[in-house]
């Protein structure tokens, strides 16, 4: 099973955190090829990034990507990754670790996954003036203002595709499927406000998850969501979102955790998928060497799985819950004083005591 994976570290702390869990996967799994895609320019100098043809063609090679956060240098590579890769879900677990600081009072037994379709919505990125929408006799809902009421402004573009919203629901339900769990998908939009794009995400979501015996459909406005994200987490399982909603509601839920720190992340298509934590590239700390590692960890435990080594990956993952677990060493965000390496090193030793 010799896989391939590359590696684009990331801006700012992020390689603090990727370097050494590449290390520990190099020691666990030393069959696997790491490669490195060069990333030409600067864009905090304003100089242009650009993504190298034989960067792009590593990535192509390669059986999975393990992408650090990036703040500008990488992010010609994480767009490439994204729609040149067509990666249409993101998955984002939210499972509680024994041990980590939630803000909530009772935390035990959160366990559910955000799936957020990852290519439409507002991500389209079209925007412009709103003089470009003066021709249109009509625009939203119905008693809604003509744009030349509105004066001077901006608009964004919100696409939502039968086809886009037909395979991420899909992936829903053959997640919801393997889980055991629920088995209930909770389709959230705000589709008592617009009605012809989040209508149509709720409407073929709910036909495809009929045609899956076994599902159980459940749908929310997305406000009354977010009331319910904090007041009864527990409750669910397999949470398929539009992609503006799954962004924001995502990093909401890593917050029900403790800290975005232990948010792992990873997108999917039909034929690649990459990975990478959710926390951002923390430039606060870069240099320090404190950023937590646990999203990394967790995100490289994904990647595992989807290259065949599930097994692997739930050692790897069993042996992060043991470090939190015994309260030591932990990371400045979760109350230690622990260095990113010493965690890793943590994880490390428990993963070969075991073997």
């Amino acid at each position: 099973m010799d896989k391939s994976v590359a590696v684009i570290p990331g801006d700012d702390s992020s390689p603090e955190a990727i370097e050494p869990v590449v290390e520990l996967l190099q020691e666990i799994l030393p069959s696997v090829t790491w490669t490195y895609p060069r990333i030409d320019g600067n864009a905090s100098s304003g100089q242009a990034t650009t993504l190298a043809d034989k960067g792009k063609a590593q990535i192509d090679n390669a059986d999975a990507t393990l992408f650090g956060s990036t703040s500008g240098r990488s992010s010609l590579a994480l767009r490439y990754l994204r729609w040149g890769k067509e990666t249409f879900a993101n998955v984002r677990p939210c499972k509680y670790i024994a041990g980590c600081r939630s803000p909530l009072r009772r935390p035990e037994g959160i366990d559910f996954v955000i799936v957020r379709e990852n290519l439409e919505d507002l991500y389209v990125g079209i925007e412009g003036n709103l003089d470009e929408l003066a021709l249109l006799d009509r625009v939203g809902r119905t008693g809604g203002r003509h744009p030349s009421e509105y004066g001077d402004g901006n608009y964004a573009l919100k696409v939502i595709s039968e086809k886009g919203t037909r395979r991420v629901a899909r992936f829903a339900c053959e997640l919801a499927l393997k889980r055991n769990g629920k088995r209930t998908v909770t389709c959230v939009t705000k589709r008592n406000m617009l009605p012809k794009s989040d209508g149509l995400f709720h409407s073929v979501a709910n036909e495809v998850v009929g045609q899956c015996e076994g599902l159980t459909f459940e749908s929310f406005i997305v406000d009354d969501f977010a009331c319910r994200l904090i007041r009864e987490p527990q409750r669910f399982d397999v949470v398929l979102m539009p992609n503006l909603y799954g962004d924001i509601l995502s990093d909401a839920a890593g917050g029900l955790l403790g800290s975005l720190g232990l948010a792992a992340s990873g997108c999917y298509g039909d034929n690649y998928a990459y990975f990478e934590p959710a926390h951002g590239t923390a430039p606060d700390i870069a240099g320090t060497n404190t950023i937590n590692p646990t999203a990394t960890l967790l995100s490289a435990t994904m990647m595992l799985e989807y290259l065949g080594h599930r097994r692997t990956a739930e050692k790897l993952e069993h042996c992060v819950e043991e470090v939190y677990a015994a309260g030591h060493p932990l990371t400045p965000d979760q109350g230690g004083i622990a260095s990113t390496t010493t965690f890793v090193n943590a994880v490390r030793h428990r993963y070969f005591a075991g073997s």
